[in-house]
């Protein structure tokens, strides 16, 4: 294999990397999970529990979004105390 097709597949694997961490990252991708995240759990409520789901799903779902905005400052504080490489 030569010098030039290592670089070229170094290259393509990276920005495949930098693909998939700004689809971790985007607003599109925690707006998705929360509208599944919701639509899973009034469904879970209507048919299982046979509550009213709709104002009752709003509570798990706006717990994920919660928690997607606090793991950037989680992993923050873990890379700067646990993960000292």
């Amino acid at each position: 294999m030569s010098l030039e097709d290592r670089i070229a597949k170094i290259e393509a694997r990276n920005k495949r990397v930098e693909a998939d961490k700004a689809w971790e990252t985007s607003w599109t991708r925690k707006i998705l999970l929360i509208i599944f995240t919701y639509a899973a759990i009034a469904l879970y409520l209507k048919f299982v529990v046979g509550i009213n789901p709709w104002i009752n799903a709003i509570v798990p779902a706006l717990g994920f979004l919660l928690s997607t905005l606090t793991m950037p400052w989680f992993r923050h504080i873990w890379t700067q105390y646990v993960y000292k490489k």
